[in-house]
């Protein structure tokens, strides 16, 4: 079975969960028609199995026939064999479903939030995301796969209520009745879960949300002594998550309680009737083995089809906020206008505030309001909408790809991914590179590649200087080829250096960094902010920050206040502004 269609069905139908969930199943129409097939084929070969069994009685057993009686044996026989049959194969098909509605979900959000990119911080939560990756899309899967069982189960109920009716009209209507009123009752307790599986849904991503935020400022709250009052807050929300739980729980167990026992009264109601008029003489004895027989079967069936629509309930929740995440576009638009070599290279200026970096110089930006330099760099990265130019075009004409690629912002927060630690600093440098430069002695290669896998390893290892990062990597125990888990094994200066190593060997036209040394103990600073200039010689790089080291290393630097370029200038020079010295060295200016 294939996991996904040999065609790609294009972009997902929008505009509700259940248009969503219908253009899954489109996505995987074959596999979908097989297992619902499949599912009717099972049921109804379960169902008749009864009809055999009463047909065997009455012309076998009570009648003496030896011949008929072996005959209904080869019959039942036959029909478990297909139940068998199509039932491995509903399944296997059903699997397919699941999986391949998952994993296209999966490629859809993941797709969706590249292009997001650093939109998708702004407009959604972490913990949203996470719990679309973690459980909405489990619960998409599930919805699919139970159509084929569910399906199978609707239709062995509709085939199975005109047989009863035919041998017998009482016990036909009593089902035709009674099974349409249990799965009416059912529907009343489903709509109340659905409502109140939201709002767990609501509450579980607010948790998640919290999580994520402590996680990220652990180190942050330890210093502060803030742990007690942010695990009193998770454990608030933790309470509120447990309460919105139970109150989920009682439905379900109503839910669940529904199903066996309406469908046994039921069965009871009609075995009772059925002996009745076995014993009026109104039905033989085979017959009333059948109906006993249809009866469990229709409970069973009966479960299995609120069991579907528990599986849908819960699917129609996650498609929402999946199809909430679909529906975000990004906020930037792209223009189209060609972005040459020589334009790359030009002056970066901004407008608004009236920074302006000279190309291929190093240039500092000195804020006196931290928040500043966050919208400063978003600026000149095009992460907002602005009147930034680049050698006099506005950004917003060129392809938002190829501003990404000539000019490269990267700030505090950025972060390490999971995986191996040389293909997380430099992912197009070529296979066993890392190995190289861990061991710092770079003579296992040789042929074709070793002129290739010697200049990604210098590269590397230039870079690794730059950011005095040797250490780091030296203390692990597989050195560039160790299995990282997003960073967290780092401290904050290592990550801070590591980061720096992975924007040098990005080798963009402009280099755009958000206090890349703040974490940094005085010595390391000075060493980087040594080599920093002489690494991008040539190349235009800005370093918006406050240290006096890096300031005093700068070919120029600029001082913003209020928004707005106020001076710029050599540090030492700038140090005689007054305003300068209370950002750079915290100086208290009286009035």
């Amino acid at each position: 079975m294939r996991p996904f269609p040999e065609t790609d069905p294009g972009e997902p139908a929008l505009g509700s969960p259940g248009r969503y969930l219908l253009w899954l199943a489109a996505a995987h129409r074959a596999s979908a028609v097989l297992a619902v097939g499949y599912g009717v084929l099972c049921t109804l070969a379960q169902a008749f199995v009864p009809a055999a069994i009463g047909r065997g009685v009455d012309r076998g057993l009570i009648a003496g026939d030896r011949g008929a009686l072996v005959a209904w044996c080869a019959v039942v026989l036959g029909l478990g064999v297909t139940q068998a049959v199509a039932g491995t194969l509903r399944d296997r098909c059903s699997v397919t479903n699941r999986f391949g509605a998952s994993y296209r979900t999966m490629q859809l959000v993941t797709r969706k939030a590249a292009r997001l990119g650093a939109e998708l911080p702004r407009r959604v939560s972490a913990g949203t995301v996470v719990s679309v990756g973690a459980t909405d899309i489990t619960r998409i899967g599930a919805a699919l796969e139970s159509t084929a069982r569910g399906g199978g189960a609707v239709v062995s109920i509709a085939v199975i209520a005109g047989v009863m009716l035919t041998v017998s009209w009482q016990l036909g209507l009593v089902a035709l009745v009674g099974v349409p009123l249990s799965a009416a009752a059912i529907a009343a307790l489903m709509r109340l879960l659905h409502a109140r599986q939201q709002g767990l849904r609501k509450e579980q991503g607010a948790l998640a949300d919290l999580a994520v935020d402590i996680v990220d400022g652990l180190r942050v709250l330890r210093g502060i002594g803030g742990e007690r009052v942010f695990a009193d807050r998770y454990r608030e929300r933790s309470q509120r998550v447990r309460h919105e739980g139970v109150r989920v729980a009682g439905v379900e167990s109503s839910v669940a309680a529904g199903r066996l026992l309406l469908p046994g009264l039921l069965v009871t109601v009609i075995v009772w009737l059925g002996a009745h008029f076995v014993g009026t003489g109104r039905m033989s004895a085979g017959a009333l083995v059948a109906f006993y027989g249809y009866a469990v079967f229709l409970a069973e069936q009966l479960r299995r089809a609120t069991s579907m629509v528990d599986q849908l309930t819960r699917a129609f929740v996650a498609a929402r906020m999946v199809t909430d995440l679909l529906a975000m576009e990004p906020g930037l638009g792209s223009g189209d206008r060609e972005l040459a070599v020589e334009g790359a290279r030009g002056p970066l200026r901004d407008p608004g505030s009236g920074l302006e970096i000279p190309p291929g110089r190093f240039v500092a930006v000195a804020c006196a309001r931290p928040d500043d330099m966050l919208l400063l760099a978003d600026r000149l990265g095009r992460y907002v909408d602005s009147p930034a130019t680049l050698g006099g075009t506005p950004l917003a004409e060129f392809p938002l790809a190829e501003v990404r690629r000539r000019i490269l912002v990267v700030d505090h927060d950025a972060r390490l991914f999971s995986g191996g630690l040389a293909a997380q600093l430099d992912p197009h440098g070529p296979a066993g590179g890392g190995a190289a430069v861990g061991g710092m002695d770079g003579g296992g290669a040789d042929g074709a590649t070793n002129g290739s896998a010697h200049g990604a390893a210098d590269r590397l290892r230039r870079a690794l200087d730059t950011a005095s990062a040797h250490d780091v990597v030296e203390a692990l125990p597989e050195g560039l080829d160790q299995e990282i888990t997003g960073g967290r094994e780092f401290s904050g200066g290592q990550r801070q250096r590591l980061n720096l190593v992975r924007a040098l060997l990005a080798d963009p036209d402009t280099l755009v960094l958000v206090e890349p040394t703040s974490a940094l103990d005085a010595h390391t600073e000075a060493r980087v902010a040594e080599r920093l200039g002489a690494h991008r010689h040539g190349r235009t790089t800005v370093v918006f920050t406050t240290s006096p080291i890096l300031l005093d290393r700068a070919d120029h630097v600029v001082l913003v206040e209020g928004g707005t370029v106020v001076a710029e200038g050599p540090h030492a020079e700038l140090l005689a502004d007054a305003r300068y010295r209370a950002v750079v060295t915290r100086e208290v200016t009286v009035a």
